[in-house]
């Protein structure tokens, strides 16, 4: 398996194996000693009860395997016990002819190996006569030498000491003892009695298990999950088709690395090409590692067969053609070799499953991994596997912004926005993302727990993050125009009423926003300057002017000279719900100084779903979502008429000079 599975979109998981489900921080967690213990005990029972165990899961794992080609075959017509006899007699015979052909070739590849020791040195010679005098590859060939000639003497017997003769040659002497028939046969029998038990152990398994599928899962129902029947019929149903699939379409993929690339090591001249093909089809089911032997080994053969280097050169172009077609063309269409794990889940799953059951136990680490991760999917006291080994994002979108903002990261903020839009817009990030994210600020701030020095930090994250997404949220803008160029000019001919669009209008798009000037500023808070500013570039989008400013402008004068005198609206933006009554202060400040502009209030909610919000006295909108803002800021509606405020004049202290002052006449 190659580590293009990583690259696969999570829209084609999500439509494969279901809603992704995603995790949330929870303020107090239970106890996960209980399930740690439990995972010490089964890592156990399966080290010390390998002999077992390790033939059970090769069965279970060929059960999963040959269970829909039984099906198919029981859909055909055919009976159950003849389907499943057929079944598994089919893909043994297949896996032993298989393992016969792979042998014939190795003890072949292993008798020709002589043959090539000449090649070898003969280019080791000349990678060191081509190096320097001083280079490496001349040290590691004299090491080589060397180390050659010790072994080869060895075996000789030094001269005695004090005596000048040459030591006598051994003389080679062979013992002739009766033939023993039973004790030969023994000796050549027993190595295979193990395998040879075990394979028909797993036959035998598999046998049963495909034509008791159906109980069997009845009674793990009952004995698991016979409480919630619902979740483990879907633990069952989607385990099963994982490994199954993953199987079966890495085996598909594997198949069409492997037989191209035979045919190609025919057409070079390499020696016993079908061994490499079939090599690559099993190896590559062993995860990143596989790949890269079966690309090693037919790169030595041809190292050694051929004296120059052009046969070197032609293998590794094939492997290049292969690979490269394999990741970017194979793959992505047959996407359903994919796992669910994460690729360092994949790994370490390889790492510890060879230590655990050896080498099979590296072939079978990627299945066996994925039926942990379903069970951490479905089994709540073991929800940690999930979250170790899955592929899905454990933090929602908003709780993982809010993490970078926290960290005083832009960058990697910038990275997960920029994945996002690709798919989406910038109003749909602001308003299910950075909002959110900015809402669980406020709620941190509202228990205590976010310090004045960490808001500010949030603030200038987020306000650098907005700067980053400046150049898309221009692009966005270019589309915006354009589009709004092609609508007028499909207008129709003047006199001819245009049609309507949708009734009372497309609620799901923006008004147009050129040629109008908006003014966006903080209510109370740094944490609400960052909500303004990402509403000022939505209305930028949208082509309209804006001049955004801080909460702590708002109390001075200069502030009320910073807005323009031609603003169609002025918005305050307030992160906590209970602020309404502080904005009915700003929002009447502001109407007293500027009654012919429309001015208004948006108080974030954390669902971003509409709902009617508070009314705030002399307020022309309330609005509680990003988008219900941005449209209430670009509307053409006209300013509500305010009533002057009346000034209340305080009477001085009496004195002569006032009342001499206000007597008439004097």
């Amino acid at each position: 398996m190659s580590s293009s599975l990583a690259k696969i979109t999570e829209a084609e998981l999500e439509n494969d194996l279901g809603p992704r489900r995603v995790y949330s921080t929870s303020p107090s967690a239970p106890s996960r000693m209980p399930a740690f213990a439990s995972v010490l005990a089964v890592i156990a029972i399966l080290y010390f009860g390998k002999d077992v165990l390790l033939p059970l899961a090769i069965a279970v794992l060929l059960t999963f395997a040959l269970a829909p080609i039984s099906s198919r075959l029981r859909k055909l017509g055919m009976p159950r016990i003849p389907a499943v006899i057929v079944t598994v007699v089919i893909a043994f015979l297949v896996l032993v002819l298989f393992g016969l052909v792979v042998a014939g070739h190795v003890a072949e590849v292993a008798q020709n190996l002589p043959a090539y020791q000449g090649n070898i040195i003969a280019k080791i010679r000349s990678l060191q006569d081509s190096g320097t005098d001083s280079g490496i590859v001349r040290r590691l060939t004299s090491v080589v030498e060397s180390v050659g000639r010790e072994l080869s003497n060895a075996g000789e017997r030094p001269a005695a000491p004090g005596t000048g003769s040459t030591p006598r040659e051994p003389v080679l002497v062979e013992i002739f003892a009766p033939s023993r028939p039973i004790e030969t046969l023994t000796s050549l029998i027993g190595p295979l009695l193990g395998p040879i038990a075990s394979l028909g152990l797993i036959i035998v398994v598999v046998i049963f298990m495909l034509l008791e599928r159906e109980e069997l899962r009845d009674r793990f129902i009952r004995l698991v999950g016979y409480g919630d029947l619902h979740r483990t019929t879907e633990a069952i149903q989607e385990a099963g088709s994982r490994v199954a699939r993953y199987l079966l379409m890495q085996l598909v993929v594997n198949c069409a690395y492997g037989v191209p690339l035979a045919l190609g090591l025919w057409a070079v001249g390499i020696p016993n090409p079908a061994l490499w093909g079939m090599l690559a089809i099993v190896l590559r089911f062993v995860p990143y590692i596989g790949p890269v032997i079966a690309t090693i080994l037919p790169l030595f053969l041809a190292f050694a067969v051929d004296p120059g280097w052009s046969l070197v050169l032609w293998v590794g172009a094939i492997f290049l053609v292969l690979e490269l077609t394999s990741n970017n063309v194979i793959e992505p269409w047959l996407y359903g070799s994919r796992t669910g794990l994460s690729p360092l889940a994949i790994i370490v799953a390889a790492i510890f499953w060879a230590w655990l059951w050896g080498p099979v136990g590296l072939v079978l680490s990627t299945p066996l991994t994925v039926c942990l991760a379903v069970l951490g999917r479905y089994v709540p006291q073991f929800e940690f596997l999930e979250v170790v080994f899955g592929s899905d994002p454990v933090l929602d979108p908003k709780e993982r912004l809010y993490q970078r903002l926290l960290a005083g990261d832009p960058d990697e903020a910038t990275d997960y926005a920029e994945e996002f839009l690709e798919e989406d817009y910038l109003e749909d990030y602001y308003g299910k993302v950075a909002i959110p994210a900015l809402l669980l600020a406020e709620k941190d701030r509202r228990r205590g727990v976010l310090t004045a020095e960490q808001m500010e930090q949030v603030f200038g994250t987020a306000i650098t993050l907005v700067s980053n997404l400046a150049e898309i949220a221009q692009e966005e803008e270019q589309e915006e125009e354009e589009d709004g160029e092609e609508e007028q000019k499909e207008k129709p001919a003047a006199g001819r009423p245009s049609p309507p669009k949708g009734g009372n209008g497309d609620e799901s798009e923006l008004p147009d926003g050129r040629g109008k000037t908006v003014f966006c500023v903080g209510g109370r808070g740094p944490l609400d300057d960052a909500s303004a500013a990402m509403l000022a570039q939505i209305l930028q989008v949208q082509g309209a002017e804006v001049v955004a400013a801080r909460h702590s402008d708002i109390p001075n004068r200069r502030a009320m000279s910073l807005v323009p005198k031609q603003s169609n609206a002025i918005v305050v933006c307030f992160l906590n719900e209970d602020s309404a009554r502080h904005a009915t202060i700003l929002v009447r400040r502001f109407k007293r100084i500027y009654p012919a502009i429309r001015v208004g209030a948006v108080l974030w909610v954390e669902d971003q779903k509409e709902r009617q919000p508070p009314a705030l006295g002399e307020a022309d909108f309330v609005a509680t979502t990003l988008t219900s803002a941005a449209r209430e800021a670009l509307a053409d509606a006209p300013p509500s008429l305010v009533t002057p405020a009346r000034k209340i004049r305080t009477r001085r202290s009496s004195n002569k000079t006032g009342i001499a002052a206000a007597s008439p006449g004097i």
